[in-house]
């Protein structure tokens, strides 16, 4: 019986250690991420792919699986286009598209002087030089069309005939670029065709539908000056699209517009939000879209009115603290969607289209995090210097005790128009910073979509204003906390985060005792100067700063440049930064760790030779959060 009685005891505290393990980069990089790929025509099977990082080969494996949506048992299957449609093909099957980089521009010294072929010498008389993390090289990725007999693809025709013009748009355009119309007789596309620096000065991107008999193309939103992406038809062949009103401003409110014949419905026109993808109704009545709202991301519908004039009546389906951050596809009266957390990374749910009611579909990462301590998340309301009421996201770390002093870290979101919501990062991962003992403070400042739009645009000209604000009022209201020690606060964040950052370590009056910063804005003159997409720069701060007469300009070079706030500097900072951002170029960091060590402040620079604006390689991954924590543990 005594040893009977061990067994058990040791058993039930064996099981206890289990339960209380604690996410690590390493585990959390050994996670299956889960993206939907459809359901099949007949709504009873859901296919989807599972990619896992490999890190002793630093790259990742995918594997593609089929599973009823009635759940069970996935199966692996080799390929999905036999099972959901494959949207490159024309709806009777007769055609195909195809997308290839078509060489239009002579860019290289080579192009202009062949005899020295051994020259890698580049030559540009317009802006647009450079892109996210790419030289202009004169190519342009285009779409072919391809005739299809016999299931063998014919010669393509450029459907862009020459043009020096991308689409898919760079850098991250894809599939949801261009679309067949139900009867497989066009192609409606987006493209943004402006060339050099009106390229870079603008966000207005357009609808074109390609004629397969003629050959002909028109601008189907012609007038329309922002972003219009995403073109997708009903069934019943209504064309509906996101759109944004103003040029320039990439962040403006997206709508879901419709073409009926001739004219264009706005169906989100009255409705105080903005959209981030949608998906037709099988029957065309309306349209499903998800939305951030209150520190989530949330799935909506809204009704198609047609021709009649009704106003269209949005309606939020979900609720919860949670994300559904992509639509995969419609099976009766429910649709399969993609859901995450803060705890838990991207699994597929299915959604109860009438009342909101959810069912897990895949366990790729359940028994993971079945063996995880995991976080309390607590939303708080915090008051504003201005009078407003924010929602701050509060992480507790796992065996959360009160009566204990945790250090606690303000995270910083980038953007700076960007959800903070039940996001999960495989970076900036709060989780896994709560796992290491810290609580972490995020807060919904200024710029946050899904407060309404006027909130969301208050940061636009005012970067280093009230948002900056707001965020020593959330870790001001949080250090009130007998549980949050005072003597160990930090500050970290990325891009936006990044500035925020630089800024508030000239401006913090000694809250904090470290600072991190990825990809940050030091200097706004040489942002502006070395930046590539203009119409950033020019909406957020307010244009050149050599504008002398320009006011909101010169407030932003003036007030809001951390750089200015340099001789104000006394605390430890870790400087990350990818060599390959040219939105936010090398130098901001470069300038930033040197102006650290010059003025005698304990320092490290991280660069990243083969990283853009994010870090995508699972070892620099790795790298960047060893790094990261074993700072914290050295200056925290």
């Amino acid at each position: 019986m005594k040893k009977i009685t061990l067994f058990l005891a040791g058993t039930i505290y064996s099981l206890s250690l289990l339960a209380q393990n604690r996410m690590t980069p390493e585990l959390l990089w050994s996670l299956g991420r889960v993206t939907g790929l459809g359901i099949t025509k007949d709504g009873k099977t859901v296919v989807y792919k599972v990619s896992t990082p490999v890190l002793a080969e630093n790259k990742s494996i995918s594997k593609t699986y089929s599973l009823s949506i009635q759940g069970g048992a996935p199966q692996e299957i080799t390929t999905a286009n036999e099972l959901i449609s494959d949207r490159h093909f024309s709806p009777d099957g007769t055609y195909s598209i195809s997308t290839e980089e078509v060489k239009v521009k002579n860019v290289f010294g080579k192009d202009f002087y062949p005899d020295l072929d051994k020259s890698g010498v580049l030559i540009y008389e317009s802006l647009n030089y450079r892109h996210w993390d790419a030289w202009e090289d004169g190519a342009f990725g285009h779409l072919f069309v391809h005739s299809v007999v016999g299931g063998k693809m014919g010669q393509g025709k450029d459907i862009l005939n020459g043009e020096p013009f991308d689409c898919p748009q760079k850098p991250s355009g894809g599939d949801e670029d261009y679309t067949w119309s139900p009867d497989g007789k066009s192609i409606v596309y987006v493209c943004k065709k402006k060339s050099g620096t009106d390229y870079a000065l603008s966000t207005n991107t357009d609808l074109y539908r390609y004629d397969l008999e003629s050959g002909s193309t028109i601008n189907l939103t012609e007038g329309l000056m922002g972003y219009d992406t995403q073109p997708v038809f009903s069934a019943q062949g209504t064309l509906a699209w996101l759109s944004m009103k103003r040029d320039g401003y990439e962040s403006d409110k997206n709508d879901i517009l419709i073409r009926q014949g001739s004219s264009v419905i706005n169906l989100t026109r009255d409705w105080d939000g903005t959209v981030n993808n949608f998906l037709w109704s099988s029957n065309g009545k309306k349209i499903f879209f998800e939305a951030p709202v209150a520190g989530t991301l949330q799935l909506f519908e809204v009704d198609n009115p047609g021709l009649a004039k009704k106003t269209p009546v949005v309606r939020q389906i979900t609720k919860g603290d949670f994300d559904i951050n992509a639509l995969v596809g419609q099976a009766d009266n429910t649709l399969v969607v993609s859901r995450t957390d803060m705890n838990h990374a991207a699994e597929l749910y299915v959604v109860n289209l009438t009342n909101g009611d959810m069912r897990q579909l895949t366990h790729v990462n359940d028994a993971v995090y079945g063996s995880l301590g995991l976080s309390k998340i607590e939303k708080r309301s915090v008051a504003t210097t201005d009078g407003k009421q924010m929602l701050v996201w509060v992480v507790y770390p796992p065996d959360f005790d009160p009566a204990r002093k945790y250090p606690t870290l303000l995270y910083c979101q980038g953007g700076p128009q960007s959800a903070l919501s039940q996001f999960y990062s495989f970076r900036w991962n709060l989780q896994l910073m709560a796992a290491n003992g810290y609580i972490v403070v995020a807060p919904n400042r200024r710029g946050m979509p899904g407060f309404g739009v006027a909130w969301n645009e208050q940061i636009s000209k005012d970067h280093g204003g009230q948002a900056i604000q707001d965020y020593l009022s959330a870790i001001d209201e949080l250090a009130k906390e007998k549980f949050v020690d005072k003597d160990r606060l930090g500050c970290v964040g990325a891009s936006y985060g990044g500035y925020s950052v630089f800024y508030l370590a000239g401006i913090h009056h000694n809250r904090f005792k470290t600072f991190i910063a990825h990809d940050g804005i030091f200097d706004l003159k040489s942002m502006y100067g070395t930046t590539e997409e203009m119409w950033f720069v020019n909406w957020d701060l307010g244009g050149p700063y050599w504008e002398k007469s320009n006011p909101a300009a010169q407030k932003s070079y003036s007030q809001f440049d951390p750089m200015g706030l340099v001789d104000q500097w006394n605390t430890p900072i870790l400087i990350f930064h990818g060599a390959k951002d040219y939105r936010v170029a090398l130098g901001q960091g470069l300038e930033a760790f040197q102006a650290a060590q010059l003025r005698g402040i304990k320092s490290k620079l991280v660069v990243f030779p083969d990283e853009n604006h994010w870090v995508l390689h699972a070892q620099n991954a790795l790298v960047w959060q060893r790094e990261f924590f074993k700072w914290l543990k050295e200056t925290l």
